[in-house]
C-alpha cells in the first residue's frame, strides 16, 4: 500500500481560498461561481492535514474554472503526521518512524479500501444531490491514486488522472472504462517500471476494442514517488516535473471534462 517515499516530501507554500464543507471535505469553488463539472482530488497519506492538496485544489479550480473537492479520506486521522518539509534531526526522524509504525495497524483497519471508497462515494453522492454536476473527474496521488483506480470502473467518475499510485489490483485496471491520464515517476517502489508497463499494455489493448477510451502515460525524469503531491522545488528536475504534472492534469480535464 505504501513505500518509504510515501512519508517524505515538502509542504507547498501559499494561502488557500477554499473552506471545509460537506463531510469534512475541502471545497474550492469555481471562480466564476458556476460549475457544470467538478474535480475530486484524492490525497496521499498526509491527507488534509498538509496544505498541499488545498493549494493544488485552488490552482485547479482557477485553471479549470470548476469546483474542486478534496475528501477527508482518513476521517480526520491521516497515518502520517504533518511533518513534510520540516528539517529533522536523526533522533526526530527515528521518533517519527516509530510513531508511523505505531499508527500503521490502526491505519490499515480504519483506512481499508472499502471504508475509504465509501467515504469518497458518500461525498460524491451528497454533492451531486446538491450541485447536479454533468461530469466529475478525479485526480489521485499515491494512496489517492490507488482509490482512483479502484473507483474507475464503478461509474463514480467520468475521467481520471492517476499520479504515482500506491498498491492496486490489475483486475481494476482491466475493468477501467473511463479515460485515464497517468503521471509516472522515474523511481517508484510502489509503481515500478514493470507495473507501469503492464498497466499501459492492458489499457492499450482495451483501447483497441474501444477507440473512445483515451489514455496517456507520461514519465517524469529525475523524479521519485510523491513528486506530484509533495515536491522539493529546490531541485530543478522535481520542480519541472511537478509543474508539468499540474499542467498535464489541467490539460487532461480540459479535454475530457468539458460539458
Amino acid at each position: 500500500m505504501s513505500c518509504p517515499d510515501c512519508f517524505k516530501g515538502i509542504a507547498l507554500a501559499g494561502d488557500t481560498v477554499g473552506s471545509i464543507s460537506t463531510n469534512g471535505a475541502y471545497f474550492s469553488p469555481a471562480p466564476s461561481g458556476t460549475s457544470k463539472a467538478a474535480v475530486v482530488l484524492l490525497t496521499d497519506a498526509f491527507g488534509l492535514d498538509l496544505n498541499n492538496p488545498k493549494v493544488m485544489a485552488d490552482l485547479f479550480a482557477k485553471e479549470l474554472d470548476c469546483d474542486v473537492w478534496v475528501p477527508d479520506l482518513f476521517d480526520g486521522r491521516p497515518p502520517t503526521p504533518e511533518r513534510a518539509g520540516d528539517k529533522m534531526s536523526f533522533w526526530a526522524k527515528l521518533q517519527l518512524f516509530f510513531l508511523i509504525l505505531k499508527r500503521l495497524p490502526v491505519f490499515i483497519f480504519r483506512c481499508r479500501p472499502s471504508l475509504v471508497d465509501k467515504r469518497i462515494t458518500d461525498l460524491v453522492s451528497k454533492i451531486q444531490a446538491n450541485k447536479k454536476y454533468e461530469k466529475i473527474g478525479a485526480v489521485g496521488y499515491c494512496f489517492g491514486g490507488s482509490a482512483a483506480i479502484r473507483l474507475g470502473p464503478t461509474g463514480v467518475f467520468n475521467t481520471l488522472v492517476i499520479a504515482h499510485p500506491g498498491g492496486f489490483s490489475f483486475k481494476d485496471v482491466e475493468a477501467l472504462n473511463v479515460p485515464s491520464s497517468w503521471a509516472c515517476a522515474e523511481e517508484d517502489m510502489s509503481f515500478s517500471p514493470e507495473k507501469r508497463l503492464k498497466a499501459e499494455v492492458i489499457i492499450a489493448a482495451k483501447k483497441e476494442k474501444n477507440p473512445s477510451l483515451d489514455y496517456e502515460f507520461i514519465d517524469y525524469k529525475g523524479t521519485t514517488h510523491g513528486f506530484a503531491a509533495r515536491p522539493n522545488l529546490d531541485y530543478p528536475e522535481v520542480k519541472e516535473g511537478f509543474e508539468a504534472c499540474m499542467a498535464q492534469t489541467v490539460n487532461w480535464f480540459k479535454k475530457t471534462l468539458t460539458v
